[in-house]
């Protein structure tokens, strides 16, 4: 089929996510990628510097991943979990197990970021259940916090305001405030003990009666790359472990090495109760997750008596082809060419936000890890997800053969690891280019 002939009939018969299709632009079509380039059908490269939805890790098509996969299709390609198990699901789970925090080391795995949340939010609540404790029903969340797209998983990022079609549906979640920081910000402290104040309040009253909590560790993403500060996290789940409150970290977008250690728990010196992570887990290549639970809540669920067990799972939980991804693209993450890689990236974004500072339309600058952002200024009321702005950004960004998909009036960079300072160049000259094209 010519390219016209694909056109058409995605037009007639695909519904893309988190997209008008009344208003919005025939998608790109791409034929292959490599390293961090894309190619469009008509052969134009475009630089990937949001790794694809924030999944790709070490550059797309990277033949290590890629031949772990088909050697592992060779093999076995999938068995039902549940009553069997396979080596790579064994030992990925092993490898996390070593890498993460303390008691971090018992593993369910299911299919994407949401069912990875949904899964610590089931696991946390029937946790009381099974020890007797019924009284605790609620959970705590953070405001601004996106956590995916199912319902438990909207019910804690209610506050995002990407949910308001589905508020019916959604179960009552206590929203809290976080002290949202950038580079310069003199006013942290203040906003930081505000917010340990409230939650103080909120725990003295409702701690008894809270399930978990859950937020995004050290950045927002979803609501903006809003960053806040490894001293706000530590105070925070410290809070919360006095309380009896377990403690969900998402690190679906922070984990693996892009808040700079290798989980965003490390780079904080925090230890949750459950971590939830995707994306980078499989390197970009297949569609899995992972919630990582410690022994005392796993064996809260031991019994005699099934009714005690948690009853949840998913067709291709621990897809072989994935697991085997996820144990390739993790070794490539531990090797050091990676960690230095990592270190470059921080650097260089460090010293070009610090030039882009001086341009009249950015503001609050930001870095954490290897993911820069900042707010490009607007009038009062008109920032957000659904600012103007942001579709001009992209169109410019679109002419200049980039990937980088604001987020309303925040553009962000975060490019897989492969990333060449040549290209992280281009991308920063792009980015002034198109802020040029709003003042002109």
């Amino acid at each position: 089929m010519t390219p016209e002939d694909l056109k058409r009939l995605d037009r007639a018969h695909v519904w893309h996510p988190f997209t008008q299709a009344q208003t919005a632009p025939d998608p790109v079509m791409i034929r292959s990628a490599r390293g961090a380039i894309l190619v469009e059908e008509s052969g134009r490269e475009v630089l990937d510097m949001i790794s694809s939805w924030w999944v790709n890790l070490h550059g797309h098509s990277h033949p290590v991943v890629a031949e772990a996969i088909a050697e592992q299709a060779r093999t076995l390609e999938h068995v039902i979990f549940a009553g069997h198990t396979h080596e790579p699901a064994i030992r990925i789970s092993a490898s996390l197990a070593e890498v993460l925090p303390g008691s971090l080391n018992k593993v369910f795995f299911s299919d994407n970021g949401s069912t990875a949340v949904e899964v610590a939010m089931k696991a946390a609540s029937q946790y009381f259940l099974n020890k007797g404790d019924v009284d605790r029903r609620r959970f705590i969340a953070f405001d601004g916090g996106y956590h995916g797209d199912t319902v438990g998983a909207m019910s804690a990022g209610v506050s995002s305001k990407f949910f308001d079609a589905w508020r019916e549906m959604l179960f009552p979640v206590d929203i809290l405030p976080v002290p949202t920081t950038w580079i310069g910000d003199d006013t942290i402290e203040a906003k930081e003990a505000a917010a340990l104040t409230a939650l103080d309040a909120h725990l003295e009253a409702n701690g008894r009666e809270t399930v978990a909590c859950i937020i995004e560790p050290l950045v927002q993403g979803a609501s903006g790359m809003r960053m806040h500060r490894p001293e706000f996290l530590r105070a925070m789940v410290e809070r919360m472990k006095a309380a009896g409150v377990l403690v969900i970290l998402d690190e679906v977008m922070t984990g693996f090495g892009r808040m700079g250690s290798v989980f965003a728990c490390l780079e904080a010196g925090v230890e949750p109760d459950f971590i939830c992570l995707s994306k980078g887990l499989t390197a970009g290549f297949l569609p899995m997750s992972v919630t990582v639970t410690t022994d005392a809540v796993h064996d809260a669920f031991l019994d005699d008596s099934i009714g005690r067990a948690f009853l949840h799972g998913h067709s291709f939980t621990a897809n072989p082809l994935g697991c085997a991804a996820a144990n390739a693209s993790l070794e490539l993450l531990l090797a050091d060419e990676c960690t230095q890689a990592r270190a470059r990236i921080n650097a260089f974004h460090a010293a070009r936000l610090e030039e882009l500072a001086r341009h009249p339309l950015v503001e609050h600058t930001r870095l954490q890890g290897t993911v820069a952002a900042f707010d490009v200024k607007v009038p009062e009321g008109q920032g957000g997800y659904a600012s103007s702005v942001g579709p001009k950004l992209k169109e410019s960004f679109i002419r200049d053969g980039l990937l980088i998909r604001p987020l309303g009036n925040v553009v962000y960079l975060l490019p897989p690891y492969c990333v060449t300072d040549v290209q992280l160049t281009r991308a920063y000259e792009g980015i002034n280019r198109a802020l040029d094209s709003l003042s002109s």
